[in-house]
């Protein structure tokens, strides 16, 4: 059983990563729509993370991997790259290697699907050698 101060710890950790999750989504230059879309939160939970005014939110299991994925393919990706263009812009950039047939990873992400979150981490983790 959960305490009360558990409980707060983890609304506080999910508040945490949705911020920085948006965060560098904002930097992607994603719209609103494709950031709820790819974390699976609502419009107004969305606009609160991107004003730094969420406080603590209970996010389900689901989302909180969404945000874990989106972590990661940025961590992999500030691995690849240094230059804050390359960094940020990659997901922008179209791709024509198998599965993105010439989409971005942005647009793919975008579906809401969460396969397709997984797919883009797992192509974009292998460009480094997948040691996760």
């Amino acid at each position: 059983m959960q305490t009360a101060n558990m409980i707060t710890q983890n609304k506080a950790a999910a508040a945490i990563g949705l911020k920085a999750a948006v965060r560098i989504l904002d930097k992607w230059q994603a719209s609103g729509e494709q950031g709820e879309a790819i974390l699976r939160v609502s419009h107004s939970t969305y606009a609160r993370a991107r004003r730094g005014d969420i406080g603590e939110i209970k996010l389900d299991s689901d989302q909180l991997a969404r945000i874990s994925y989106l972590l990661n393919i940025h961590a992999a990706l500030r691995m690849l790259f240094e230059n804050p263009d390359n960094l940020y812009g990659f997901v922008s950039m179209e791709n024509y290697n198998p599965y993105f047939n010439g989409r971005t990873p942005l647009e793919v992400m975008s579906s809401g699907d969460f396969a397709a979150l997984y797919e883009t981490f797992k192509r974009i983790d292998s460009l480094r050698g997948a040691q996760w």
